[in-house]
């Protein structure tokens, strides 16, 4: 077994309803490092933190070239599986989308977040059409006899408010997470979903274990483990965190020269 598949094989067993594994993502070399000294037990990069880092609006707006390189470079400093944010998988049809996994594999990746929406205008694919997009990343993985996991990402809940109930959201997130099972799919990313009810019923009945990624209204670590949350991301938070600690710090400054030149 080569270390990658190694690594890819110790991420997808970190993966355990009600004992979550924390992921807090990264942008550059620099973050994983950080977050690699802190103890964490493995790396995800986060789409919006690396094209804003890199001067970029997210939606794929970032060269996928600039990704790759970027994904390059925080394998290089950490032993830790790196996990990476593709998005919708910068290709309009499957076959570019699983030639996009095995860059990402050369890169050193062990899995990667895939999302069922258009990157242009948010809008969902059509399920079957997604599911496609997920067999070609596998096919890709399976050729390169690695057990990528491929944390599939719905954005069901980013379309509108969920009802007082939920039911009708779940049962279309439940219709996707089966299609994208058998299409090959390791996990079920359901960002946007942070009513612990829903978060609870989809954990249990999902065929894949749940991601949810921490917001302003996400309930705490402790309740989302008791659901049987297999997984935690913070997305964009660890970079808006520290973009705000540098400005604050620079602007602390500033004004302490202001003070100190009257």
């Amino acid at each position: 077994m080569t270390d990658q598949a190694r690594k890819a094989e110790e991420f997808r067993a970190l993966h355990f309803p009600g004992k979550p594994l924390i992921l807090f993502n990264v942008w550059d070399a620099g973050s994983a490092k950080a977050v690699a000294a802190s103890g964490a037990r493995a790396i995800a990069t986060g789409s919006w933190s690396v094209a804003n880092a890199n001067g970029y609006s997210d939606g794929e707006q970032l060269p996928l070239a600039t990704s790759i390189d970027n994904l390059r470079r925080i394998v290089s400093v950490t032993e830790l599986p790196v996990t990476v944010d593709l998005e919708s998988g910068y290709g309009e049809t499957p076959a570019k989308v699983g030639e996009t996994v095995r860059l990402a594999l050369a890169a050193g990746a062990i899995g990667c977040n895939l999302e069922d929406s258009f990157p242009a205008n948010g809008t969902l694919r059509k399920a079957t059409d997604q599911a496609e997009r997920i067999r070609a990343v596998r096919q890709a993985a399976e050729a390169a006899n690695i057990g990528f996991f491929i944390n599939a990402r719905t954005d069901v809940f980013f379309q509108e408010a969920a009802e007082p109930d939920g039911d009708a959201m779940i049962a279309e997130v439940m219709a996707r997470a089966r299609l994208y099972a058998e299409a090959g799919a390791s996990g079920l990313f359901a960002p946007g979903l942070a009513d612990i009810s829903l978060i609870e019923r989809l954990a249990r009945t999902s065929p894949l274990p749940l991601n949810i990624m921490v917001g302003a209204t996400t309930p705490p670590l402790a309740e989302l483990a008791r659901a049987g949350v297999a997984r935690v991301s913070h997305g964009p938070g660890p970079y808006l965190l520290a973009m705000k600690t540098l400005e604050d710090a620079a602007r602390s400054a500033a004004a302490y020269l202001g003070t100190s030149a009257q």
